[in-house]
């Protein structure tokens, strides 16, 4: 299946119904009076979360959709049914914005959750409703109010607790088979990774967390060099950044501390507060540097960082290292809360 995970549509809510002009005409009965009943409401635009869905593929082809007219009001004061209303399903982590104005409609993160994006039609009124004691026989109807219509931006953003951050080949598909189920494509040549790839990572019992791998990161990626920044949107909600630098001697660069600071780079100017975030340097490929250099490797590449934060050494192909940082991993989020609940 194509990931997708920004797209513009146009959702169209449905018209108001219009009111009727009739008048009651019954044998016997000369003076009836009015009787023309109100239109019905139009059908409004709904988005709903729903877990089971993980791209926005499904708007890739059908990008119109309009939801149903009320109807118009009938003799005998009946008033028309109501339109239906619109309910389109998007995954987790769904932003709606309008796609002219730039105005962020709503976010979408639990499962379930509603939102409406387009207002649906007020009913028009029948002339029952202008029938008074200077006016006994309106011959005048108000029609149905227009539905609301827009072009609505889709982004989808991950909603995962730790996000991986590194350069092409830096080890991050490796490191996500590795300690989760999750099965993006590995392959020795650069961007194997075209789109973002999810993992559950188990810490012990009922312990585990969302970790979200995002393809490579290349110097002038701000610019649209190599697959751009365009994914990076999808690190905004996680709580932990591992950035994973690759100081084995047969690195594509051969400069780990280079590496590391372009990354560093480009995150910064994408978003300045995401850079901010708190990140754990993970330093990958230690099994393919001799034990006795492992040290004078790692020390290096420390001092040259200026680095005072947390450090792994790991090897994600071979699973060494992997455990102890899975659980510092897991103790740390358990220590703080949610970034949701951060904003509150």
């Amino acid at each position: 299946m194509k990931f997708v995970d920004e797209i513009v549509i146009r959702v169209e809510a449905g018209d108001g119904g219009n009111g009727c002009v009739s008048f009651r005409r019954e044998k016997y009965i000369p003076f009836g009076g009015p009787d023309g009943g109100d239109g019905g409401d139009g059908g409004g635009v709904y988005l709903r979360a729903d877990a089971d869905l993980n791209t926005l593929v499904d708007f890739r082809f059908t990008r119109q959709f309009r939801a149903e007219r009320g109807q118009n009001g009938m003799g005998a004061n009946r008033t028309g049914k109501g339109g239906a209303d619109l309910i389109l399903k998007v995954p987790l982590g769904t932003v709606a914005g309008d796609a002219d104005t730039g105005e962020v409609i709503g976010d979408l993160v639990a499962a379930g959750q509603t939102l409406r994006v387009a207002k649906g039609g007020f009913h028009g009124l029948g002339n029952t409703r202008y029938k008074s004691s200077t006016n006994r026989a309106p011959r005048q109807s108000k029609p149905g109010g227009p539905g609301e219509t827009r072009n609505l931006r889709l982004e989808l953003r991950l909603i995962a607790d730790v996000g991986l951050l590194g350069m092409p080949n830096a080890g991050k598909s490796t490191l996500i088979r590795t300690v989760s189920a999750a099965r993006p494509k590995v392959a020795d040549y650069p961007f194997t990774t075209l789109h973002p790839n999810l993992g559950v990572v188990r810490a012990g019992p009922l312990r585990s967390f969302v970790m979200a791998d995002i393809p490579g990161l290349i110097e002038g990626a701000a610019q649209g060099a190599g697959l751009g920044i365009q994914f990076l949107r999808h690190l905004e909600r996680t709580r932990l950044l591992l950035h994973l630098v690759d100081i084995s001697p047969y690195s594509d660069s051969g400069d780990p501390i280079r590496d590391a600071q372009v990354i560093v780079a480009e995150l910064a100017q994408y978003d300045p507060a995401l850079a901010q975030r708190e990140r754990w340097l993970v330093l990958n490929k230690v099994d393919l540097i001799p034990p006795e250099q492992r040290e004078q490797r790692v020390r290096t590449v420390l001092e040259g960082l200026q680095w005072r934060g947390p450090v792994f050494r790991i090897s994600a192909l071979s699973g060494e290292g992997t455990e102890p940082l899975i659980y510092a991993v897991m103790d740390h989020l358990e220590a703080r809360p949610p970034v949701a609940a951060e904003r509150d």
